[in-house]
């Protein structure tokens, strides 16, 4: 039964993008851009909004709690592409996990007089580990009071920019304090991660009432919503703030941008909320990828332990997430995983546009938006991945070895199992 309404479905897709990204990339995002970092989250909105046409487009005709991969499946078929674009997606929700939890690990450590290594690293085991044990428990613990969480942190960012709108400083935002046009866009393909959640709308589809109309007016206005919340947090940020400022405290960006108009008591505020954000987000994530890896291996692209279930639970999903999670957000610093994650959202993204043309006679789409949405998700991963490369090569490996690993896993392991399973179901027949 169909319980979901249309504020029900503009939530999930809030929640989904308003999560960690947020908390975690703005100060990435001012460090290129300066003064235009308003403008970097725009073009990285743009490239979502055109992203959220496909996905509407193939939710209403498609609607399976798979969603990203039945489309790619839908319009692929069962073969090594679908398969490594499955496993991609796996590990991009691992990568965003990662993202959560040093950005948890970034505010929680305000908190303390001195932040030690220690410290740091304790944080991002405890904000990965203590959603995982809740999964295990409980998994729909977090997950029936995301709509209140939602309304806190929107609540919360719209009283910052309330609060701080008198105090912009309008020479921060001027255009000579922009950076270069290529740094604006990199710096929104870098960000882009920030608006990766609204697809998990799609997942939702089964459930949500009325979903011809419904599914597309939720995509679009999860989306749009969001680029101007994002805008205007932007602009308090940069307009409040010295860059100076903002740059030592990079990884608590949002919390300095409340001092000024706020004090101690909106720093306070905001890097608790921020706290509570990613770690919900954590706990969401780690439930829907322990899902995810459920439906891969149900298909055989994914090791069978992943289906071990416990109390409607998938025990063994949630335990590799948690594990592969540990390993990445004690490995690699913020801004690597920013890059990786954006990196791989994009692809997904691009494969998922592809996919809708492909199905365009099917899913009623128009081919000029949807050749757009193609060709401006392709752009940005190819600019994030060229200026990061002069900049960080050691992200653009990380992500290259990503792609690597998914496509020699599929090809060896994803080929095995087909043939085990069209033999059984042979035999069976």
């Amino acid at each position: 039964m169909r319980s979901i309404g249309l504020l029900g479905a503009i939530s999930i897709g809030i929640g989904g993008m308003v999560g960690g990204g947020i908390f975690a990339v703005l100060g990435e995002a001012v460090s290129l851009a300066h003064g235009a970092t308003a403008v970097s989250f725009f073009v990285a909105g743009f490239v979502a909004l055109l992203s959220a046409y496909s996905y509407a487009k193939l939710s209403v005709v498609y609607q399976s709690e798979g969603g990203t991969v039945t489309f790619v499946d839908k319009a692929f078929g069962d073969n090594i592409l679908s398969g490594s674009i499955n496993l991609m997606l796996w590990l991009s929700y691992l990568v965003t996990i990662s993202l959560y939890a040093t950005a948890f690990a970034s505010y929680g450590g305000t908190f303390f007089k001195h932040m030690t290594p220690f410290i740091y690293h304790m944080l991002i085991s405890i904000a990965i580990i203590i959603p995982a044990i809740i999964n295990l428990i409980s998994a729909s613990f977090v997950g029936k009071s995301e709509t209140i969480i939602v309304i806190i942190k929107v609540t919360l960012l719209i009283g910052v920019i309330i609060a701080g709108a008198s105090y912009v400083d309008p020479q921060r935002l001027a255009v000579k304090n922009w950076g270069s046009s290529l740094s604006i866009v990199t710096a929104g393909m870098i960000i882009f991660v920030a608006y990766e959640g609204f697809e998990l709308i799609a997942n939702s589809a089964e459930d949500i009432k009325n979903p011809i109309k419904n599914l597309p007016r939720a995509f679009y206005a999860s989306v749009i919503i969001v680029i101007f919340l994002y805008i205007f947090i932007s602009l308090i940020t940069v307009g409040n703030v010295s860059e100076e400022t903002l740059m030592k405290a990079k990884d608590y960006a949002l919390a300095v941008a409340a001092r000024p108009s706020l004090g101690q008591t909106g720093f306070i505020i905001v890097a608790s909320a921020a706290l509570l954000s990613t770690f919900s987000a954590i706990n969401a994530t780690i439930y829907g990828n322990a899902r995810l890896g459920y439906i891969i291996a149900k298909d055989g692209k994914l090791p069978k332990q992943l289906m071990k279930e416990e109390h409607n639970v998938p025990f063994m999903g949630v335990v590799y997430t948690v594990v592969l999670s540990l390993f990445l957000a004690n490995t690699i610093d913020l801004s690597e995983i920013a890059i990786i994650g954006s990196a791989g959202f994009l692809l997904i993204f691009f494969i998922v546009n592809v996919s809708a043309y492909k199905l365009r006679k099917i899913i009623h789409a128009k081919s000029f938006i949807l050749i757009n949405s193609m060709f401006f998700s392709f752009i940005a991963l190819v600019t994030l991945l060229i200026h990061t490369y002069s900049s960080n090569p050691k992200a653009v490996i990380i992500f290259m070895g990503f792609i690597i690993f998914s496509l020699l896993f599929e090809l060896i392991y994803g080929r095995l199992m087909r043939k085990q399973l069209f033999f059984r179901n042979y035999n069976n027949s």
